[in-house]
């Protein structure tokens, strides 16, 4: 046990230290592997996180050359150039490679017989596979779809829940050089229209239904709708998920099972040849179509996984996540390292919130996901976990900030030895730009530091670095994993998304607070930060304080500006979790955030809602909430597809109309 920690018993204040790292930490880490490779095979000198993480930044081509040859990437070509220059956007990296995601990811851990997937589903039974199962079953993968046309630049597309078919047909669309991309088959039809019919998939994929929780969904008519609406489909493969069945569908088990000369050999592709099609949340507009490449996604997983989470051969990732969210992508990314995936589909808190930790104690996790609002739901429920025979060494989270409370609860259930690894980043780059690792302490309510490779900094308005204040979270030199482009933008887009505030430097569209040592608090996205009065304000400081009161179960709080440069109007709005009178509920919510925070801070409305409107990732939808209030029409600016409960919108909606009423 480590004595240095401190006890959670009492309240944590933002900066408490929850976590060291041991006294042995650089033998018994693949980040101490690494330090010690660099210093026999570079002769690179470095004596920790910091100095790595500044070596990583000003040597990027030495770092990201280091990271390709520690992690032994095959390279079918003939490299001479890691980057030809230091530009955004347009960096090119590895121009001369030539490499296949699919062949690292199906490299394994050693042994053949050893588990590489846990499926876990409230569908159907267990199904796992050991890597010898899983390269089997995507070479007659390869076959099915080569013989259906699928080839170099095809798309293939799954609207599919989070089990090992999705995996298996991502691998064998990898391997032809043909691009993947998947939606949740919880979106509805307008969601996934929106999606796959910008990249015109050529194969579909799909499942009948299923069941959340002790509900059985069937999906029918959904598949029928999008159907419709996809021309350049050509084949619907139907995994035959559980007792569901699609009419006119291909039966994906017998098309597998039916294939005689498997293709066992990967196409190698260069470095920027898409891999992925990822898609913004689409809360607020038609999703941009996120495009990944192959070694970007290769490296930067490497990178992340082995040096951030410390995953590798003989670990098990456990992170609930749908096929539409970039977790996805990161989850199968474990075996990159060799370590064994586990798959999981259903109602995440059913039949309450330990199935999670029970899923995580059966198949021996050892690097569980759990979002900040998992993490906090468990505490307010009580949720114990003393008795449990849990391997998890870490705990990764991200999303949304986590406040210091959730923090204390991981550190008091699960003890001195379990590291808290949060994290910030997203989509655009399919990866941490912030991110805890196992050199750095672990402190109550903030990130411990910047990702290795990533040169990310805090600007304010006029592109000067902040430290100690909220600024622009920007980053200065490329990232191999920086989109490839958007699908169909000829780059006017992707340069108007991240580059036109800045130019030549990436604005991600989040608050951040960095502090001299490198530790950071994401405060939430800049476009929805609080500017009162002209002071900057961060909402997750809101929720922290307001969703501790026990008379508030959830809340969302929007600040509409004076255009006379005043202070505006800042409304909360709250679910509540029992009876309460409104003047009882504003004053109790006033007060709390008076004392805890300040004046400013106090709304000039609290309006009571029956739900907060979240994305199906958990993400609350304060932009959309805002161009409503705006006048906005809600249909303009959210699909009700995206929405984790599609009428959770409506009570803003009726409130907008209300105010035009009172102010007209």
């Amino acid at each position: 046990m480590n004595t240095e920690n401190v006890s959670t018993a009492r309240a944590l204040d933002t900066g408490d230290v929850v976590w060291r790292p041991p006294a042995n930490v650089l033998d018994t880490t693949r980040v101490g592997a690494f330090l010690q490779w660099l210093r026999t095979e570079r002769g690179v000198e470095l004596a920790g996180h910091d100095e790595l993480w500044r070596w990583s930044v000003d040597q990027l081509e030495d770092f990201w050359a280091a990271i390709w040859d520690f992690f032994e990437v095959t390279d079918h070509g003939a490299r001479e150039t890691v980057l030809e220059q230091r530009v955004m956007p347009g960096a090119r990296w590895f121009t001369e490679s030539r490499l296949s995601y699919a062949e690292q990811a199906l490299k394994g851990c050693g042994d053949d017989d050893a588990v590489a997937i846990q499926g876990r589903s409230q569908t159907r039974g267990d199904v796992d596979l050991t890597w010898a199962q899983l390269r089997d079953q995507v070479a007659r993968a390869r076959r099915v779809l080569r013989d259906r046309g699928v080839g170099p630049g095809d798309r293939v597309a799954g609207y599919l829940p989070n089990t090992p078919e999705a995996v298996v047909a991502f691998l064998a669309a990898a391997g032809l050089g043909a691009i993947w991309t998947s939606c949740a088959i919880e979106f509805g039809p307008r969601s996934v229209i929106d999606r796959f019919g910008q990249v015109e998939p050529t194969v579909l994929l799909v499942a009948g239904g299923y069941s959340y929780g002790d509900k059985p969904i069937d999906r029918s008519e959904q598949i029928a709708a999008i159907r419709a609406e996809l021309p350049t489909v050509r084949t619907v493969f139907d995994i035959e998920y559980g007792d569901w069945r699609v009419t006119d569908a291909t039966s994906w088990p017998s098309a597998l099972g039916a294939v005689a000369d498997p293709i066992h050999e990967t196409t190698p592709v260069p470095f920027d040849h898409p891999l992925v099609v990822l898609f913004s949340s689409g809360t607020t507009g038609k999703p941009k179509a996120i495009v990944h490449g192959h070694g970007g996604i290769v490296l930067e997983h490497l990178k992340n996984h082995a040096l951030s989470w410390d995953l590798g051969p003989g670990d098990v990732m456990l992170w609930y996540s749908t096929t539409a969210w970039m977790m996805w992508n990161a989850l199968v990314s474990g075996l990159l390292v060799g370590a064994t995936i586990v798959l999981v589909d259903g109602n995440p808190s059913y039949p309450d919130l330990t199935w999670q930790w029970d899923l995580a104690e059966e198949t021996g996790a050892t690097l569980m996901g759990a979002s900040p609002g998992f993490i906090m739901a468990c505490r307010g429920a009580g949720v114990d976990l003393s008795g449990r025979q849990l391997r998890i060494r870490v705990v990764g989270s991200a999303g949304s900030p986590l406040p210091p409370e959730g923090y204390g609860w991981i550190h008091d259930q699960l003890g001195d030895d379990v590291q808290l690894n949060v994290g910030s980043g997203g989509t655009d780059v399919c990866s941490g730009l912030v991110q805890n690792n196992p050199l750095l302490p672990v402190r109550a309510g903030m990130i411990s530091g910047r990702a290795l490779g990533v040169d990310v900094h805090a600007f304010d308005p006029n592109g000067r670095e902040l430290i100690g204040e909220p600024g622009e979270l920007v980053v200065l030199s490329p990232m191999p994993s920086m989109p490839i482009g958007f699908w169909g933008d000829d780059g006017t887009r992707l340069t108007a998304t991240y580059f036109d505030t800045y130019p030549g430097v990436w604005r991600h569209g989040d608050w951040i607070v960095f502090e001299p040592d490198g530790s950071c608090v994401v405060t939430g996205r800049s476009d929805s930060t609080l500017n009162r009065g002209g002071v900057r304000l961060g909402t997750a400081e809101f929720y922290r304080v307001v969703e501790e009161l026990p008379e508030v179960g959830d809340s969302l709080v929007i600040h509409l500006e004076d255009p006379q440069g005043g202070n505006g109007e800042l409304i909360l709005f709250v679910t509540t979790t029992g009876d309460i009178d409104a003047q009882r509920l504003r004053s109790r919510v006033s007060g709390a955030l008076r004392s805890a925070l300040s004046p400013r801070h106090v709304p000039d409305q609290v309006v009571e809602v029956p739900a907060i409107p979240r994305n199906l990732t958990g993400k609350k939808l304060e932009v959309p909430v805002k161009r409503i209030l705006q006048g906005a029409n809600a249909s303009d600016v959210v699909s009700a597809d995206a929405l984790a409960d599609p009428t959770s919108i409506d009570a803003f909606v009726a409130y907008a109309a209300d105010r035009r009423k009172t102010q007209s």
